[in-house]
């Protein structure tokens, strides 16, 4: 729904396009501290909007991204005309991460938060074997797989869709349990969750099958345990052109052959 912007204010990853706009824009448009302005522009790919997204996380600003990047699922056209304009009538969604509690090999316990998936990866030539549990019940006894990953409807178009899970809409209360070269069960091919549930994985064999647990850009390595669901708390607020929503995004993405 249309917003009314007094303040903006540009972000831009380190590649040279991305900088190059940054200072374009900059020329074009007034601008402000990106702490106290009302919106952000972010210029790069998706990792970068990633990054400006948790940077953001529950503040209550939106960020509305423009592709300088490689990948810019996330990110709308890049065009440096009209931009006020574009971003008044702009389409807001919210976005609510998954917390990670990872519990390592010493008995730490580290959390993080991913906007995108929460993934295991095996740590050696040897595929992982774990044990999934929902909401305390254990639904898999043992998986042999290279990995697994919860991801959100903004995840499901990243890795999870290269792992053969399913698109979800960004407003679907639903998570994707997905596996990674599933060994054993060989035709399980993942599970959709409400997003109100919480998954346990625990790694049998730990010390003859290390495995590694990401939540976006956090890596926690030898873990023993994680459970992993979604904030009832935090947000992000993400801005995307109406000829160009999320909506319409997944509706493409599910067409293409």
């Amino acid at each position: 729904m249309p917003r009314p912007m007094r303040s903006i204010a540009f972000l831009a990853s380190e590649t040279f396009e991305a900088q190059e706009a940054f200072h374009r824009l900059q020329s074009l448009y007034p601008t402000s501290d990106a702490e106290t302005a009302d919106v952000v522009v972010a210029l790069g790919g998706d990792g970068f909007m990633l990054q400006v997204l948790h940077r953001f996380m529950d503040t209550g600003k939106p960020i509305y991204g423009m592709n300088k990047g490689t990948i810019g699922f996330l990110m709308n056209d890049y065009r440096e005309g009209d931009l006020i304009e574009r971003v008044n009538r702009a389409v807001e969604n919210e976005i609510r991460p998954l917390t990670m509690t990872a519990v390592d090999e010493d008995g730490l316990s580290h959390s993080a938060l991913a906007i995108n998936e929460v993934a295991l990866f095996r740590q050696s030539y040897q595929a992982a074997r774990l044990k999934i549990s929902i909401d305390g019940k254990v639904r898999l006894e043992e998986l042999v797989c290279d990995g697994v990953l919860v991801a959100t409807p903004t995840g499901s178009t990243a890795y999870n869709l290269s792992a053969q899970g399913p698109i979800i809409p960004i407003d679907a209360p639903l998570l994707a349990l997905t596996p990674v070269s599933a060994f054993r069960p060989r035709r399980w091919r993942g599970a959709l969750l409400s997003n109100r549930q919480t998954v346990d994985i625990e790694v049998l064999e730990a010390d003859k099958r290390p495995v590694n647990a990401v939540a976006d850009h956090r890596e926690v390595k030898s873990v023993r345990h994680i459970r992993i669901c979604e904030s009832k708390d935090l947000r992000s607020l993400v801005l995307f052109d109406p000829e160009h929503s999320w909506d319409e995004r997944i509706l493409a993405e599910q067409f293409r052959y």
